[in-house]
């Protein structure tokens, strides 16, 4: 009896691990995507104190370096701050401020851009015109530039910041999402989708949608970490965040005046975490939109 050859039927999630194979730095900085997205999800059950919480602050823990002990006997172990806030909590919060603020204005960017992107290919003409004059102008702003020049119109707060970032990031989703329509317009489904009677509103979800929507999610990563950067400086530079809500940018800048003093963990603790968490996104970002160039592809 011939032995019969069985193979292991493929599972879900071989199309989302597809591009990480093989790629040791990719899978490092995708398990520290995980990391810091877990840790800043269930911040309230892994911080030793809520730092928004004034009850939980005495000002005689205040300044204290790493792994000293505190007035009620717990180990401060990365130090705390002026007010006595402990600095791993506060680092743990600060994520989940980045994180949401930087997630809200990609996907609202996203979402505005696309539909924006679909509308200048399927309208053409005058709408055409008026959408890539909108995204040439915002554009010709450095991000974080249009976003202080948002800002001191709309004031501060996270949802301002959110919706200032957003502002800076729907104009390059809108250009790309119009280039891959345009090309998509000339090929003979489109024709034969009109010839059958179908309108633009179905063409542009059911048919345009699919194919111009993939380079904007490969790049989407990309965006994720410039969000991140973009409203950390921001937060430095006292326009972001307010201070009952800071991010990892406020508390840099927090610290930024104890460090001539020697209190330096205030300062590089949050900075040396943003720039893990950026450098993490990054390199999942490259490795994604290399995934997705046909002529950087060597492996299957």
């Amino acid at each position: 009896m011939s032995a019969i050859k069985l193979s292991a039927e493929p599972s879900r999630l071989d199309p989302l691990l597809a591009p990480f194979r093989h790629y040791p730095a990719a899978i490092a900085g995708l398990v520290g995507i995980v990391i810091f997205a877990l840790a800043a999800l269930f911040a309230p059950l892994i911080a030793p104190q809520n730092p928004f919480d004034q009850n939980q602050l005495d000002i005689m823990n205040g300044l204290l370096s790493p792994m000293s002990e505190m007035m009620d006997g717990r180990v401060s172990l990365l130090g705390t701050d002026a007010v006595g806030r402990d600095i791993l909590s506060a680092v743990l919060y600060g994520m989940r401020t980045s994180l949401l603020v930087a997630l809200l204005a990609v996907g609202i960017g996203l979402v505005i851009g696309v539909v924006l992107g679909l509308l200048a290919v399927m309208r053409g003409g005058w709408v055409d015109a008026i959408i890539m004059r909108a995204v040439d102008l915002t554009v010709s702003f450095p991000g974080v530039l249009l976003a202080l020049m948002l800002l001191a119109v709309f004031g501060s707060g996270v949802d301002k910041v959110i919706l200032a970032l957003a502002i800076g990031i729907w104009a390059q989703n809108a250009r790309m999402v119009r280039a891959v329509g345009l090309s998509e317009m000339k090929k003979d489904y489109i024709a034969a989708a009109r010839i059958g009677g179908i309108g633009d509103l179905r063409i542009m979800f059911h048919f345009l949608l699919p194919n111009a929507i993939s380079p904007v999610l490969v790049l989407m990563p990309m965006a994720i970490s410039g969000a991140i950067v973009a409203e950390a400086t921001l937060s430095f530079l006292g326009v972001g965040v307010p201070i009952t809500e800071p991010s990892l940018g406020l508390l840099i800048s927090n610290g930024n005046d104890y460090l001539l003093s020697g209190r330096w963990w205030i300062s590089v603790v949050p900075g040396l975490v943003l720039v893990l968490m950026v450098l993490c996104i990054n390199v999942v970002a490259d490795r994604l939109r290399d995934h997705a160039n046909p002529y950087l592809q060597v492996r299957g």
